[in-house]
């Protein structure tokens, strides 16, 4: 029976400190079936998102907390059970300590003592194997703290890197960023010829977002904290912009906005790609509701280019234009409307009205 506890508890440990390895460690995307972290983001994201409702402060709210309260329980739940694991081969090892625990709990409290390094003194190893163990303890209790200490910061500060281009946006793009109004406004404000470092801006962001959300997947639940803001929403309308630039407008340098539409794109791949894992919960692909939710009509499309007409643009002719922005946005469209619908983000605005990326005949709904 000592063997049975003393290698249920090695199982435990190994299972958490691989858990850690592969969530803050290692520095690239990690899917696996034994992974703690995993069912625990899954669980708590399939309970939390039903209570989304479109355009609901409460609703904000609610989604906004779940990033940082499921870090905290992340941590909790690691340290726990590393005491339970511990708390197994301590009462393996039971005739090694003084006083000997009389229960399983007691070896668990005992444990607690040594991972949290508490050192009460009310229960001592005095055999080696005994001894070993507990030093390990509170290494490990040490380092997984430590550990998730640094993680809390990588993850802010990657999500202030990418906020603050997201609410930079908001000045010339409006709230929910709009391609249309983004254009409109570099073309009243005469910078136009500033649209190629937009794209280049936008590039390096994009990159940026690449590297750390799929390092680091819990950053994709991490809200913006600016009203009718999301970064998926801004990466939409950027990307909407691009191709624009690169299929309607005929004055604007197009190679800038090629290479952010490039890795913007590959963004959205990657980040989907991987949301069809059970990582992150599971993404629905091929979902013809998404298909649909992400279509763009041609009167919207003609109405786009009326505006940007107005605005003082030229236009390349109306049909070719509508076909090869088309093509384009293809691309990309899907996917990003099915990360939206997956993290329940506002819908990404498209001429900068009430119209939105989604079709207004298929309005934003709650996530089930």
């Amino acid at each position: 029976m000592d063997a049975v506890f003393f290698v249920a508890g090695q199982l435990l440990i190994w299972l958490v400190l691989w858990d850690l390895f592969q969530s803050i460690v290692l520095p690239r995307p990690s899917p696996g079936w034994f992974r703690i972290s995993r069912y625990v983001i899954r669980g708590a994201w399939r309970l939390v998102r039903p209570l989304a409702r479109p355009n609901s402060p409460r609703s904000e709210r609610l989604l906004g907390y779940f990033a940082p309260a499921i870090t905290i329980v992340l941590l909790v739940i690691w340290l726990a059970a590393l005491m339970l694991g511990y708390g197994l081969i301590f009462y393996a090892f039971r005739a090694e300590l003084r006083p000997a625990p009389a229960d399983f709990p007691t070896a668990v409290y005992f444990a607690a003592t040594c991972v949290l390094t508490l050192g009460f003194g009310d229960i001592v190893a005095t055999g080696v194997p005994a001894r070993i163990v507990a030093v390990a303890a509170a290494a490990n209790g040490l380092g997984s703290v430590a550990l998730v200490v640094t993680y809390f910061f990588s993850l802010y500060a990657s999500y202030q890197r990418r906020e603050v281009q997201v609410v930079t946006l908001q000045g010339v793009a409006g709230a929910p960023p709009s391609a249309v109004a983004l254009l409109e406004e570099y073309r009243r404000l005469d910078l136009t010829d500033r649209l190629p470092d937009l794209f280049l801006e936008w590039e390096r962001w994009a990159a940026d977002v690449l590297d750390t959300h799929v390092a680091y997947p819990l950053l994709g639940y991490f809200r913006s904290s600016h009203d009718n803001l999301t970064w998926i929403g801004a990466l939409g309308s950027m990307l909407d912009a691009a191709s624009i630039v690169l299929t309607t407008i005929e004055d604007v340098p197009r190679g800038e906005a090629e290479k952010f539409r490039r890795v913007g794109a590959h963004l959205v791949e990657d980040i989907s790609n991987l949301g069809f894992r059970a990582e992150w919960g599971g993404l629905k692909r091929h979902d013809p509701s998404i298909s649909e939710k992400a279509r763009l009509d041609h009167d919207a499309f003609d109405a786009a280019c009326v505006r940007l007409v107005e605005a003082g643009y030229r236009l390349s002719p109306s049909d070719d234009a509508w076909l090869a922005f088309s093509a384009v946005r293809a691309s990309y469209a899907s996917r990003l409307e099915g990360m939206a619908v997956f993290w329940a983000a506002r819908s990404t605005s498209w001429l900068g009205t009430a119209e939105a990326l989604r079709s207004p005949a298929h309005p934003a709904e709650p996530v089930a």
